[in-house]
């Protein structure tokens, strides 16, 4: 189990081969919801490590792997929640301050309401591996609902969001340093 979300099935997908210089273990490398191993909609496809010989150890994460992890998140709501009031707040987001940009908004409200975020990823977010770097592409939605004094909400709008981000990882220093790019 890799969290209280997903467990990973790393049993071995065929025998070691055992060589003069090395052992090579093929595991399967497949993320599931905790507790439920549904069939993921990705299919595995292999792939193999370049050969070099200067290193005691060497591992490799397939696309499918990624795929099967961002699925696994994606059905146990991983990328659902909800900014609350107090982190709105802390921001000083409220009616007022979308009421000045989206007029329809200011009709609803005179007073100025705190708000909550809600966002919730639409679709699976997609990761696809690149020779320096991956690609994430995540569809997903933004509701502002507005906190009225009688402890109920009122939805004032949505946004439907589409992002692709591509993500390199290199080593600075003996750390692990990762570089974002928000491609659209």
């Amino acid at each position: 189990q890799i969290d209280d979300l997903a467990e990973v099935d790393y049993s071995l997908s065929s025998l070691p081969a055992v060589f003069q210089p090395f052992i090579d273990l093929d595991l399967k490398g497949a993320v599931f919801p905790v507790g439920n191993y549904t069939d993921s909609p990705f299919v595995a496809a292999s792939f193999t490590i370049p050969d070099q010989s200067d290193s005691m150890l060497y591992l490799a994460f397939s696309e499918y792997f990624f795929q099967t992890s961002s699925f696994a998140y994606y059905t146990a709501g991983a990328f659902n929640m909800t900014l609350a009031e107090e982190t709105c707040s802390y921001f000083n987001i409220n009616t007022e301050i979308f009421g000045s940009i989206i007029p329809e908004v200011a009709k609803y409200s005179v007073t100025p309401y705190p708000v909550m975020l809600k966002l919730m990823a639409t679709e699976i977010p997609l990761i696809s591996l690149q020779q320096d770097s991956f690609t994430v592409e995540i569809q997903g939605s933004v509701e502002v609902v507005a906190s009225l004094p009688d402890s109920t909400t009122q939805s004032l709008f949505t946004l439907n969001i589409a992002a692709n981000s591509s993500i390199s990882l290199n080593i600075f220093d003996q750390k692990l340093m990762g570089s974002l790019c928000l491609n659209r």
